[in-house]
């Protein structure tokens, strides 16, 4: 159960602590410049105020150091404004995907099937490790070997799987996937339920989403209770730490009753996200027929005040970007398919690995345009292998290929 097709490239930002034109100088230890000139004119003074911590919204920060004969004012700061890790938190379902051997074929015909880790959030939390970022899983598979081996699959891959946990009583979730000669998909899932499905409110490891700087989720988790609320719980959680709220809907209308519950049930945490990304085919679903491809369209009827940051994924061609400033596209990268499982979320780990690093990039075109790159790059890569997770590229696999690329 993977994204749909999407695919491009932030960086992490050094900051530079030292400001050469004015010979100031920031340490990590006392929040206070240090003048070369005034070197000699410091001394040691204790602040009463550093001895205890002071409860309520503000907190009182006054540096051990001052100089003599300049008095200065305490500098405020809100009590939890430190700076978030780059945690990505990643919250859904974890399956097992069985791809057929021979494409072009159906379930039926196929000779064989090759196991393979899927589900779209956990996709995103190894896409993410696989880039060198820090990502965690929260979800619920079956104590079964299936579910067992998707655990070790996360901790071999870097995520945090802390967060999982196991149902004695129901199935690790499973899909089968049929392969058209185009690449794209089909699937035939086995959920009736399975423990993804089951996650309590209770199970969610709140610590871990607080220590986040983004909560990405996915709409499978609201089609049956008591995922539904425990989804709708952890995503207060994150919004109260300040997370930002990442949200792809992956639309698998098999899974749900009917194509209104469908459309009702994504649409019902819409407003709520900082960052939604969405494919061409849910844009003509989410607005009943609506053309995918008319700006006015998305702004209109998809993009809501709160967003942040609106992306359509349009497969091959790359993908278009809305924010309240300015909206664009970037191009794709051309290469052969042979899967498309897995594209939309290796693209949203690509993206979400960047934002992590520079949670503000958003604002500014230029270094938006380089992110969506990456993440371009990211999709391409993953549909020229089988499978998802195991598809899923290397940092230097996805430099490598925009270099070609441009050259």
């Amino acid at each position: 159960m993977q994204g749909s097709s999407g695919k491009a490239c932030g960086f992490p930002l050094n900051m530079d602590r030292s400001d050469k034109a004015n010979g100031t100088k920031m340490t990590c230890c006392f929040p206070v410049s240090f003048d070369r000139s005034m070197r000699g004119s410091f001394k040691l003074s204790k602040s009463s105020s550093s001895d205890k911590l002071l409860k309520g919204t503000d907190r009182l920060v006054i540096s051990n150091w001052s100089p003599v004969g300049s008095p200065r004012s305490p500098r405020v700061e809100k009590a939890g404004a430190q700076k978030k890790s780059p945690l990505v938190v990643c919250f859904g379902e974890l399956l097992i995907d069985f791809v057929p051997t021979a494409a072009g074929l159906s379930l039926a015909e196929a000779p064989g099937f090759k196991k393979a880790p899927g589900g779209a959030p956990a996709n995103v939390a190894v896409g993410i490790a696989r880039l060198g970022g820090s990502a965690a899983f929260i979800g619920k598979v079956g104590e079964d070997e299936f579910g067992r081996m998707l655990a070790d699959i996360l901790k071999q891959n870097n995520v945090d799987n802390s967060g999982m946990r196991f149902d004695p009583n129901a199935r690790t979730a499973l899909a089968f996937v049929t392969l058209r000669a185009d690449g794209e998909r089909e699937f035939m899932f086995f959920r009736n339920p399975s423990a993804d499905m089951l996650l309590q409110e209770t199970e969610l490891d709140t610590n871990l989403i607080k220590k986040a700087s983004i909560f990405h989720y996915g709409s499978i988790s609201l089609i049956e209770e008591p995922c539904r609320s425990t989804h709708l719980a952890a995503m207060e959680i994150a919004k109260k730490a300040g997370c930002i709220l990442s949200y792809d809907p992956n639309l698998r209308l098999a899974l749900w009753p009917s194509e209104e519950a469908a459309q009702k049930g994504i649409m019902s945490i819409w407003n709520q996200a900082d960052l939604i990304k969405i494919s061409e085919e849910e844009i003509t679903f989410l607005t009943g027929g609506d053309d995918p491809y008319d700006d006015n369209v998305v702004l209109k009827k998809l993009y809501h005040p709160k967003l942040k940051l609106l992306i359509v994924t349009e497969g091959p061609e790359g993908c278009r970007y809305y924010t309240k400033e300015f909206h664009g596209r970037v191009s794709g990268i051309k290469v052969i398919a042979v899967d498309t499982t897995g594209a939309g979320d290796a693209f949203v780990g690509g993206l979400l690995n960047s934002l992590a690093s520079d949670p503000d990039l958003y604002k500014n075109e230029k270094k938006l345009q380089e992110a969506l790159r990456f993440a371009n790059g990211c999709g391409a890569l993953t549909v020229t292998e089988k499978g998802a997770i195991p598809a899923l590229p290397t940092k230097e696999a996805v430099l490598q290929a925009l270099e070609k690329n441009t050259a």
